[in-house]
């Protein structure tokens, strides 16, 4: 079957709903965690099961380079190559693709985008069609459109040939599209630009997708302004009995907005990477575990959270860990990091069933933003 998006009650704009997917109904709004090549980083499945994770994401543009697409399906699709019962969304491979094109002008034609693979330069060529073809064999729950991820900075010309070239390669993808038992979602882009992101969602909503994604908002040069603006200048054009997703977002603060602005999906690499960085999310800002004065702290990662890291060990610890470059530091920071944005969503959702929403972005915002550990 396709999803199912059930919005039960709103506060705000901000939306509490569930999805209900061939793998389980799960909960909105939601934090997805990354796999990116079919494993979330150092985590195991049950790890992942164990901190109430729903959703989860695999990257296409990965799994067609190793171990190929068809591999995959002949293992009975992603669910069961990777052993996660629960539902997956796999992105186009558009983001990495375009990051891989270095010629933009040259690279980027209507047909699809030459590059160059990162694993042995080989030249390759990725169309719409052939995204989708992909994503049909690996199975997911959810596949994405395939669009032209613009930079941030590019002029107002270029983003807007870029949003019709976007639609374009919607409407190829989906009309490939071929698995019965996968959704298909579009993706909304225009840069900051009011205009083209409603031209973008208005015309994209017109294709009738099984929900939308609102894309070019994570480039590392977006400010925080434009991300939120053009959050503002998509959601009005989108239905409100389909979800809404965010792509490439996780920082905390950005969650908040997301949701205040009637969001209901958000993934990021960003718990894993952090936490291989010796990074960790707490209530008031992220810490950086390698830093001496937690030596000798022989307290949890945050006094209070329920994840395994924190019930077991210590700062001082995990921060020996890190340092002497051992993968368990990498892995207990990763379980609390994960766990700490699939909580504070948890909470969202009892917030906004309570209608305090706007009370506890408030009280979580200033005490996040008010001490700077780092």
């Amino acid at each position: 079957m396709k999803i199912k998006y059930e919005l039960l009650k709103t506060d705000g704009k901000a939306r509490l709903g569930l999805l209900h997917t061939n793998h389980g109904t799960v909960k909105t709004p939601m934090f997805m965690p990354v796999g990116t090549q079919a494993t979330v980083k150092t985590l195991s499945p049950e790890e992942l099961l164990g901190m109430n994770s729903g959703v989860i994401l695999s990257n296409t543009y990965h799994l067609w380079l190793r171990p190929g697409e068809d591999i995959v399906s002949k293992a009975g699709g992603l669910h069961k190559f990777m052993n996660y019962p629960g539902p997956i969304l796999t992105d186009s491979g558009g983001y990495q693709v375009f990051s891989l094109a270095k010629n933009k002008k040259k690279d980027i034609v209507e047909e699809g985008v030459h590059f160059k693979s990162h694993l042995d330069g080989r030249k390759l060529f990725l169309t719409p069609e052939l995204s989708i073809q992909i994503q049909n064999k690996l199975d997911s729950d959810i596949a994405m459109s395939f669009d032209e991820c613009p930079p941030a900075s590019a002029d107002y010309e270029y983003i807007k040939n870029s949003v019709e070239r976007t639609l374009r390669w919607a409407k190829r993808g989906k009309d490939v599209h071929a698995n019965p038992n996968q959704s298909l979602f579009g993706i909304v882009q225009g840069g900051a630009y009011e205009d083209l992101r409603r031209m973008s969602a208005i015309e994209t909503v017109k294709m009738n997708f099984d929900g939308y994604s609102i894309g070019g908002v994570a480039n590392d040069d977006e400010c925080k302004e434009d991300m939120y603006a053009a959050i503002d200048y998509s959601i009005p054009y989108l239905p409100e009995d389909k979800p809404r997703y965010l792509m490439g977002v996780g920082e905390p603060v950005d969650l908040i907005e997301g949701v205040r602005r009637g969001v209901d999906m958000f993934d990021c690499v960003l718990p894993t990477r952090l936490a291989r960085h010796g990074n960790a999310f707490t209530r008031t800002g992220k810490i950086n575990i390698k830093n001496a004065k937690y030596k000798e702290d022989f307290t949890p990662i945050e006094d209070g959270c329920d994840c395994y890291a924190c019930k077991h060990y210590t700062r001082a610890y995990i921060r020996h860990l890190i340092i002497a470059q051992e993968t368990f530091g990498a892995r207990l920071l990763s379980i609390h990091n994960i766990r700490f944005l699939i909580k504070m969503m948890e909470e969202i959702r009892e917030a906004i069933d309570n209608n305090f929403f706007d009370e506890y972005s408030r009280n979580f915002l200033e005490q996040y933003q008010g001490n700077k550990h780092e």
